[in-house]
C-alpha cells in the first residue's frame, strides 16, 4: 500500500478473518495508517471474541450498528485525508461507496501489504493423532 498515514483503514470482519495473521496485519497497517479498526453486521460479542483471540487491538469498532451507520460514524470521528475499507466482495464494494470510503478487496489489499492469506484450516500431521481410540 502506497498511501500516507494520514488514513483510516477499516476491515470487514469476514475479510479480516481471510488473513492467516490479523495481529501482524494491524501491526503492519499503523505502520501507514492513523486509525485501524473493524467493521461488521456481526454482535459485538463476535467482533469481541474474533479480536480478542487473535490480539488485534482495534482503534473503533461497528457496536450494535450495521455497516454503513458504523462507517458513516467512523469518518465523522477520524478526520483523515483517506478512509479506506478493505472487504471482500460487490455488496462491499458498493456499501463503500454509498458512504464515500475507498474500497480495497482484502486479496488485493493483502498482495499489496505482503499479508498471508489463510488457506484451510489446519490438519493434524498425522491423521490418526487426531482421532484418539483411548476413549472409552
Amino acid at each position: 500500500m502506497n498511501g500516507g498515514s494520514d488514513m483510516t483503514l477499516a476491515f470487514e470482519l469476514d475479510a479480516l478473518q481471510t488473513l492467516a495473521s490479523p495481529e501482524a496485519v494491524f501491526d503492519d497497517a499503523r505502520g501507514w495508517s492513523s486509525y485501524v479498526g473493524v467493521v461488521s453486521e456481526e454482535p459485538t460479542y463476535v467482533v469481541t471474541n474474533f479480536t480478542r483471540k487473535n490480539r488485534v487491538r482495534q482503534d473503533f469498532f461497528s457496536g450494535p450498528r450495521g455497516k454503513a451507520e458504523s462507517l458513516d460514524s467512523v469518518k465523522r470521528q477520524f478526520d483523515t485525508e483517506r478512509h479506506v475499507f478493505v472487504g471482500v466482495g460487490d455488496d462491499d464494494e458498493a456499501l463503500a461507496d454509498e458512504v464515500g470510503w475507498e474500497f480495497l478487496h482484502v486479496q488485493d489489499a493483502a498482495e499489496a501489504a505482503g499479508w498471508t492469506l489463510a488457506t484451510e484450516p489446519e490438519e493434524a500431521d498425522d491423521p490418526d493423532e487426531a482421532i484418539r481410540d483411548d476413549w472409552p
